[in-house]
């Protein structure tokens, strides 16, 4: 999790999970499906939970943008989730979004400093988002995970100790999941 202060404009029902995994958390259960991508307005809102306001512009380009990144990254969740590796797709979805960037690294005063460059503004915080989202990877695959709750959608990345973390938020999707094991058991 971030060290971010979320933009109070933000009803996401989880907020604060690394760039990739929160731009997939801009999509949450319910009927139809929440999304938090619906407008420019909203896209702001995400972008200064993120901290990227004052890297960002909020417009039609950067909302396209991201929603297609969006894709791509889930694409690849979904993958890792599935087969444990990125396949051919998901692969070419995030190269596609990766192709509009690159990390430039110059001399600094106390050594190597890095600085993102994309080819269009709208596409650095999408170009953030699919490289944090290998960088994830990086740290293990097993760690990408999607909430264990039949109706949640949400994404986080487990940081527990032993890996085993199930619910994105114990308080509300493993209490459900609990209660329901106690309704079943109790009716018998």
């Amino acid at each position: 999790m971030t060290d971010l202060m979320p933009d109070p404009r933000d009803h996401r029902p989880l907020i604060g999970e690394p760039l990739a995994l929160d731009l997939l958390n801009t999509r949450w259960s319910g009927t139809p499906v929440n999304d938090a991508l619906t407008d420019v307005e909203q896209y702001g809102i995400w972008l200064s939970s993120n901290g990227l306001t004052g890297r960002c512009a909020a417009d039609d380009a950067g909302l396209t943008a991201i929603r297609q990144t969006r894709e791509a990254i889930l694409l690849a969740a979904q993958d890792v989730r599935g087969q444990g590796e990125l396949g051919a797709e998901a692969r070419d979805g995030l190269d596609a979004v990766l192709a509009h960037g690159r990390i430039r690294r110059t001399a600094g005063p106390a050594g190597a400093e890095e600085r993102v460059e994309t080819d269009r503004p709208e596409w650095l915080a999408p170009w953030l988002a699919a490289d944090d989202f290998l960088g994830l990877l990086a740290q293990g695959v097993h760690r990408v995970k999607q909430c264990a709750h039949e109706a949640c959608i949400l994404h986080f990345f487990d940081t527990s100790q032993n890996g085993r973390r199930r619910w994105c938020r114990m308080a509300v999707c493993g209490n459900r999941a609990k209660a329901a094991r106690h309704y079943v058991k109790a009716r018998g």
